[in-house]
């Protein structure tokens, strides 16, 4: 009997240790900085790629094309 209540009492502390445990992971995956810095990083990330800069800078040629089309006029 007293084997049992050591172990419910063993088992309730794990319960209580992993329950902390994945409250922490919750707030850091929750926290707003940490999400605004990974959105930041996977913005880079995809303008840095060969395509997305070349897509820019062909619309940056449209642009100046039009403003000094409009400028001349």
């Amino acid at each position: 009997m007293a084997g049992d209540t050591e172990r419910i009492e063993q088992d309730i502390a794990q319960a209580r240790e992993d329950l902390a445990k994945t409250l922490d992971v919750l707030a850091e995956r929750a926290n707003p900085q940490r999400l605004a810095d990974d959105l930041k990083h996977k913005v880079i990330a995809t303008l840095n790629t060969p395509a997305v800069k070349i897509g820019l800078a062909g619309v940056g040629v449209v642009v100046t094309v039009l403003v000094v089309r409009k400028i001349i006029r």
